[in-house]
């Protein structure tokens, strides 16, 4: 089983639709935020891998608060999202999702992030945000 890693703690971004896959972990940093979960039965899809509806939806998440951030916490609301699934991830596993590179501007935050499982890169996502003031 996967031990959640140093200078992780409780996500502090709760919200219905997470809700069911807690315990959600994160890690704030400067300029990003890092989420992370171990890998349970409830976040799998019938063929026992990690749900890629999931890494992609937590992937978003991290790419906005990552946003947020820099923006002084300004509202962002997602314009678009790609993903790319790269290998799979499996129950038991810690995966996390670091953002990478975001550029900020006046309206429009661009960003990418990586999903690991146990260290291993599993996807890429690329997500454009709208900043709301």
């Amino acid at each position: 089983m996967a031990t959640i890693p140093t200078g992780f703690e409780p996500h502090f971004r709760k919200s219905p639709l997470t809700d069911p896959w807690e315990p959600l972990y994160s890690k704030r940093e400067p300029e990003s935020v890092t989420l992370g979960f171990v890998a349970g039965e409830h976040h799998t899809n019938s063929r026992g891998f990690v749900h890629g509806g999931l890494l992609t939806a937590l992937a978003d998440n991290a790419m906005g608060l990552s946003c947020g951030i820099q923006l002084e916490n300004a509202g962002l609301v997602t314009l678009s999202l790609g993903i790319d699934f790269l290998s799979t991830a499996q129950r038991d596993q810690w995966i996390e999702i670091r953002t990478t590179f975001t550029k900020v501007g006046k309206s429009v935050c661009f960003a990418q992030s990586f999903v690991y499982a146990d260290g291993k890169p599993v996807a890429r996502a690329n997500a454009t945000f709208a900043v709301r003031s």
